[in-house]
């Protein structure tokens, strides 16, 4: 709608922005999907049967465990297991937004945290700790990603060998990974109490990694971090948080 009468314009729609804020992720993760789809394939599961898994479980981290354990008979327990184990940072990550979109009701948060990830997450945490987190945000960021990776792990599927051959270091893709979650951690940089919580979460990640098998790293450096970051947090910032939700 145009400006009338010297009134302002409407501001932009929520779900557009969103779809913004997420657009310059989704280049980076199209190599990711494409490898994930060919490793898939090589497991023996058709482009129909990665896409409906992508569509299901939605959880790339998970994903690339449950393929890796992949062999016939599936072994569903160990794969279950070690899902959740990497998933675990998703009560974190899903409590942390708790405050920021009490608003949307019980029924919209449900909705929301079914397709909670991590880029999904920093965005919609740094959104709320500025202005106010909307649900029509949150989907805006949610469709284009959540369609990026079941339609590019299906394509990866449908291309097979071409990307599990391919090595990623040739063509810098192995840096897609770190290069998305580093354009996230600046978004949160505050100086010294971000880097006491990056540190902390690191060292306890790299001890973990180090002496005990599995993937409880990532536990141990999302608890780690959450810690120190209770330690250092401002309680004028959760204040803001609870008057914009």
């Amino acid at each position: 709608m145009s400006e009338i009468s010297g009134e302002m314009p409407l501001r932009e729609s929520d779900y557009i922005a969103g779809i913004k804020h997420i657009a310059p992720l989704l280049v980076a993760m199209v190599p990711i999907s494409l490898v994930f789809g060919g490793l898939a394939a090589q497991k023996g599961l058709s482009p129909l049967e990665v896409g409906l898994m992508s569509a299901v479980v939605f959880a790339g981290g998970s994903q690339f465990v449950a393929i890796d354990f992949w062999a016939s008979p599936v072994p569903w327990a160990a794969i279950i297991f070690s899902a959740l184990l990497v998933n675990v940072r998703h009560i974190l990550m899903s409590a942390s937004l708790g405050l920021k979109t009490r608003h949307m009701g019980w029924g919209k948060q449900m909705i929301a945290y079914m397709f909670l990830a991590d880029e999904i997450w920093a965005l919609s945490e740094h959104r709320g700790r500025k202005q106010h987190l909307s649900f029509a945000f949150y989907m805006g960021l949610v469709t284009p990603f959540y369609l990026n990776w079941v339609l590019m792990t299906a394509f990866g599927a449908l291309l097979g060998k071409m990307f599990v051959d391919l090595d990623p270091a040739q063509y810098g893709l192995d840096f897609a990974f770190p290069a998305i979650f580093i354009g996230l951690i600046v978004g949160f940089w505050k100086g010294k109490s971000t880097a006491m919580v990056l540190a902390a979460s690191g060292a306890a990640a790299i001890l973990t990694k180090t002496y005990v098998d599995g993937a409880w790293y990532i536990a141990a450096g999302a608890v780690a971090g959450m810690l120190v970051g209770a330690f250092t947090a401002d309680p004028e910032e959760y204040k803001g948080a609870l008057d914009r939700g």
